[in-house]
């Protein structure tokens, strides 16, 4: 079988065909979009097939947002694909939407060792239901409840979760962001756009200094952060990136208490993979595993990242195959 699988996010679109035989999945050549440089997905697949010349009958599409009898309104993204609309746009027999993080579910079973990092090893054996916390541009989350044999992945929109503060600094971001945007979800502090978040909040009381000023004029504001955090050259960024990493940890081991995840945590998203030793060195683990009488429960629970970015195109594939 083969099938265009795609995976919509609020930074990159990208699109393959994939071939399916009997759930083992082989992808094409990758390509990628800038996904604002376009007004819509049906565009982007458009292109897609004119550089390519491709020819498939189905597809199968993973969206950064919830999906509802096959429509989404992405989260990040001025943009609404609806499946049927796709087929008779496309001219495709059959299309399928499902959320990025429910397709990166899909593709944990099509990943290689190496395609994966341990953060913590956890205890063995390492069996039962296991979750998805991504943060990139957004902050998705995904379930895999465990059946006795296998995992059935589900989506949920838990990043858009209420926000809380714990002491004096984070009450100080949450009341900027509150002014800011209203309703202060998870999402607005655990993403690209959070680390933004945190910085600005952490700037006010102290100033930027001009050569930040002057560097995210033309980088993304997490980029520079990270790696000035990283260098070691920039007390604020250090900040940011110590309280950024702890709340990650903390959000992480509230879905994975709440999926009961003794199979293990799996972070996903662009972040992660580009902060592997910033994970390792504290921060996040100390807050994953603070969480008072529960403490040795977490202790039991492996946590690893997920270094591939074709995870949600084996997973759309491995949907579409199933369906």
């Amino acid at each position: 079988m083969q099938i265009l699988v795609g995976d919509i996010g609020g930074t990159k679109t990208t699109l393959t065909l994939a071939e399916v035989a009997e759930q083992r999945v082989a992808l094409g050549d990758v390509h990628r979009y800038a996904s604002r440089e376009h007004d819509n997905f049906e565009s982007v697949v458009q292109r897609f097939l004119a550089e390519t010349g491709a020819t498939c009958t189905q597809a199968a599409f993973a969206v950064a947002g919830p999906v509802l009898d096959d429509r989404s309104q992405t989260t990040n993204l001025p943009w609404s694909p609806d499946a049927r609309a796709l087929e008779r746009a496309l001219d495709l027999s059959r299309v399928r939407l499902l959320n990025d993080l429910e397709a990166i579910g899909w593709g944990l079973p099509a990943l290689a060792d190496e395609d994966l990092a341990t953060l913590y090893p956890g205890a063995a054996p390492s069996t039962g239901n296991a979750c998805i916390v991504a943060a990139g541009t957004g902050l998705g989350q995904a379930g895999l409840y465990w059946d006795g044999s296998r995992h059935h992945p589900f989506a949920t929109e838990g990043g858009h979760g209420d926000f809380a503060p714990t002491d004096g600094r984070e009450q100080a971001l949450f009341e900027d962001l509150r002014q800011r945007f209203g309703h202060v979800s998870w999402e607005r502090v655990v993403s690209g756009p959070g680390i933004a978040n945190i910085h600005r909040s952490i700037a006010a009381q102290q100033g930027v200094p001009a050569w930040f000023s002057e560097e995210t004029r033309h980088r993304d504001v997490a980029e520079v952060v990270a790696e000035a955090a990283a260098q070691g050259r920039c007390p604020q960024c250090i900040e940011t990136m110590e309280l950024f990493l702890r709340l990650y940890g903390r959000e992480a081991g509230n879905m994975a208490l709440k999926q009961m995840a003794l199979g293990g945590v799996y972070l996903g998203g662009g972040i992660a993979p580009k902060n592997l030793e910033a994970l390792r060195a504290g921060p996040f683990l100390e807050a994953f595993f603070d969480k008072g009488r529960l403490a040795p429960l977490m202790q039991r629970i492996p946590v690893r990242v997920i270094l591939s970015e074709k995870a949600p195109l084996y997973g759309a594939a491995r949907f579409m195959a199933a369906d």
